[in-house]
């Protein structure tokens, strides 16, 4: 076989394209070396503690599996209920309904569904890789509506929003 120029230049790139800095997928994770498994603890709510919160039921159990379904779809991490590499746990603080601005009948014309959650991370590998950090985004509706009416596009939009944060931060290191 000789070698000529085109031949030489797609070698070349093909061993360039193959070279990676470590474990990278298409998703934007960038998984530790050796990490293999993560673990989501239960998100309690404790929102109903705080002043102006208020109680709403099953939201620890979606957020903690909105949770657990991001990082199960977007890695190929193995999710495990206990002994994880990656270690995803807190509690949920706030979760409150406060009118944004009003008519000039002095009632609100808009109001603020506001989520935030205590967030803590453990990676046992990478200790350096350890914090704790709070979430929070919101989600603005009509006056008019009642939080039931919204509930579910809210909590999507506000899951959405905080588990990719958390995601981020842990995994892709924007």
């Amino acid at each position: 076989m000789t070698w000529n120029r085109s031949s030489a230049f797609g070698v070349l790139l093909l061993v360039l394209t193959s070279q990676s800095c470590g474990i990278y997928s298409f998703t934007g994770a960038s998984i530790p070396p050796g990490v293999t498994t993560f673990q989501v603890n239960f998100f309690e709510n404790l929102a109903g503690n705080r002043p102006g919160s208020t109680v709403e039921p099953g939201l620890d159990n979606d957020f903690t599996n909105a949770l657990q379904d991001l990082i199960m779809n977007q890695t190929n991490l193995n999710l495990v209920s206990q002994d994880g590499q990656l270690i995803y746990e807190g509690e949920i603080t706030e979760y409150s309904v406060t009118p944004m601005s009003a008519t000039s009948q002095n009632t609100a014309a808009q109001n603020r569904l506001k989520m935030t959650v205590a967030f803590r991370f453990f990676n046992i590998k990478k200790e350096e890789d350890d914090y704790k950090k709070n979430y929070s985004f919101f989600y603005d509706f009509p006056a008019e509506l009642q939080v039931y009416d919204i509930i579910d596009s809210a909590h999507k939009e506000i899951f959405d929003r905080i588990t990719q944060d958390i995601f981020n931060d842990t995994l892709a290191k924007w």
